[in-house]
C-alpha cells in the first residue's frame, strides 16, 4: 500500500492506527442458515437465562481427535529475559476424544476420554451422566446437530429415559454451546503447550485438568438475550446482502 500510494510505511502505519484498522488480523464467522434458527436459539438461551426449576442443565459436546504431540527435541525452560521455547516440529503419539457435560449452574464438568466418538460412545457417556445425577432428576442436555446425537439408538435411549430432554443448537452455531468455552480453556491452559509421550499421558493430563477444574468450579454466566442476538444476526445478514449486490 505504501508503494502504491507513494508514501512511507510509517505513514501508512499511523493512518491505520488513527482509524483503528488492523489489516494483519482476521476473524472467521458464519451465519447459520438453519430454518429454525430463531426457535432453537430462543430455546437454548432460555435454558441459560431462566433454567427450569428443580432440573439440571448440561452443555454437552465432544472434543474429538485430540492429538498426543511430543516435540522432536526437549524444550528450553523460561528464564530471565527469555520465554520458554520448543521445537516447531513434533511427532504424533495417538489421539483421544473427550466427552464433556458442563453443569451451567455450578460450572462442574462430567468428562471422560474415549478412543472413538460414535453413537455407541455417546450412549455410554449419557449413561455416565445418568449415574452422576440423582435418580428421577429432570435433565436438559444442550447438544449440537452432530449425527451421533440423533442416531436411532440414541432416540431409543431417550425413550427409555424420559427425564432426559435434548435441545439441539442451530447448524453453524457451535458458539451457542457453552461447553466450547471449557474446551478452549483446556486447549490453551493444558494441551497446546503440553508434551505427551503417549496417548495415556494425554488422557492423564486431561483427567488431572478436570479434577483441578472441578475442585474449584466457576459457572459461566450467559448475559446476551435471544432478542439481542437475533438483532445482531439481522444486521450481519443485511451487511452480507449489501456486499453481494456491490
Amino acid at each position: 500500500m505504501a508503494a502504491a500510494s507513494k508514501i512511507s510505511d510509517s505513514t501508512i502505519g499511523r493512518i491505520w492506527k488513527d482509524h483503528g484498522l488492523k489489516p494483519h488480523l482476521s476473524r472467521t464467522f458464519k451465519l447459520s442458515n438453519d430454518k429454525r434458527f430463531a426457535e432453537k436459539l430462543t430455546d437454548i438461551v432460555g435454558l441459560y437465562l431462566n433454567p427450569p426449576e428443580h432440573a439440571l442443565v448440561f452443555s454437552c459436546d465432544e472434543k474429538s481427535q485430540i492429538q498426543a504431540l511430543d516435540r522432536t527435541q526437549p524444550g528450553l525452560p523460561i528464564k530471565k529475559g527469555r520465554g520458554a521455547t520448543m521445537t516447531h516440529d513434533y511427532k504424533r503419539n495417538g489421539t483421544t476424544s473427550l466427552f464433556a457435560a458442563l453443569n451451567i449452574a455450578t460450572g462442574k464438568v462430567i468428562g471422560t476420554c474415549m478412543k472413538k466418538h460414535r453413537h455407541q460412545e455417546w450412549i455410554r457417556f449419557l449413561n455416565r451422566i445418568k449415574t452422576s445425577v440423582p435418580a428421577g432428576q429432570e435433565v436438559h442436555l444442550i447438544c449440537d446437530n452432530y449425527a451421533t446425537h440423533k442416531h436411532s439408538k440414541v432416540q431409543a435411549w431417550q425413550k427409555r429415559n424420559p427425564g432426559f430432554h435434548f435441545h439441539f443448537t442451530p447448524t453453524s452455531a457451535s458458539w451457542l454451546n457453552m461447553v466450547e468455552r471449557f474446551f478452549r480453556d483446556l486447549t490453551v491452559n493444558r494441551i497446546r503447550r503440553g508434551v505427551f509421550h503417549s496417548e495415556a499421558d494425554l488422557i492423564l493430563a486431561i483427567e488431572e485438568y478436570l479434577q483441578v477444574h472441578n475442585a474449584n468450579p466457576k459457572p459461566l454466566i450467559w448475559t446476551a438475550t435471544a432478542e439481542d442476538i437475533l438483532e445482531k444476526v439481522k444486521r450481519g445478514r443485511a451487511k452480507l446482502d449489501k456486499l453481494r449486490h456491490l
